[in-house]
């Protein structure tokens, strides 16, 4: 799958992983919708790159197909990249009362039920589209997390739902095998992004040293370039790819 002459839809596209990605593959010749609840921010975004922009709620069916559409007046969408997710805390006690259910709802619906929204609407558009030259129809990125797999203390619903998203990554990957759409998740460990920027200084240089190597935060650019990799190597498929500086999450 060629990057260049592409459409591709970035849902959570104003901000973080996902601005990184919109600009990576504008840069690499794609028209670019950029899907975000921050319509302002993504309309910027969008002007920057020379793309386009639509406001989205990703746990809304509605705004999801509506942004589908949208992309398809670009042209045939080959690329979706849901980066759209939430992280806020949730334990399964609080002061000695079970925690409210809808702070676990509200994460696994932006998270795990939007990623599946996504990919239901952009899977549908892909597989009626004709294959291009490699045989490829499209390619669909979701975005997991190493908490799925090392969830802490704390990350009762977020690490429940980054596992969701790794766990759907292979039967839908089946599913749309012979249809020619591959699904990829994608596992970042600790990222430089605005779930992390509230933190104190001492806090995020605390969290990136450690990583085992690179000592530091990721960069979104380095997140962008693995889905700009994963774009144009069709051999990737049904796969989550851990990108974690080799991190494993203590419990704290």
């Amino acid at each position: 799958m060629q990057i260049d002459g592409s459409v591709a839809a970035v849902f959570g596209g104003a901000s973080g992983l996902g601005e990184a990605t919109a600009r990576k593959l504008a840069a690499g010749g794609a028209k670019v919708l950029v899907a975000d609840l921050a319509a302002e921010r993504a309309a910027a975004i969008a002007d920057e790159i020379g793309g386009a922009w639509v406001a989205c709620d990703v746990t809304d069916d509605g705004s999801v197909e509506d942004a589908i559409a949208a992309a398809g007046e670009l042209g045939d969408l080959r690329i979706a990249v849901d980066c759209a997710g939430i992280g806020t805390p949730t334990k399964l006690v609080r002061k000695g009362k079970p925690t409210p259910l809808e702070d676990f709802a509200k994460v696994l619906a932006v998270n795990l039920l939007g990623t599946i929204n996504v990919l239901r609407c952009a899977a549908a558009a892909m597989v009626a589209t004709e294959p291009v030259a490699d045989g490829d129809r499209g390619v669909c990125v979701a975005t997991a997390s190493i908490a799925a797999f090392e969830g802490q203390i704390g990350q009762v619903a977020y690490a429940a739902s980054k596992a969701g998203v790794a766990g759907l990554t292979l039967p839908v990957a089946r599913e749309l095998a012979d249809r020619a759409v591959r699904v990829v998740s994608i596992a970042p460990g600790l990222f430089d992004t605005p779930m992390l920027a509230g933190l104190p200084a001492p806090a995020r240089e605390s969290l990136g040293t450690s990583v085992p190597y690179p000592a530091r935060l990721g960069d979104p650019s380095e997140y962008a370039a693995l889905v700009e990799h994963i774009v144009l190597n069709t051999m990737i498929n049904g796969e989550t790819i851990r990108l974690d500086g080799a991190l494993r999450m203590a419990p704290r």
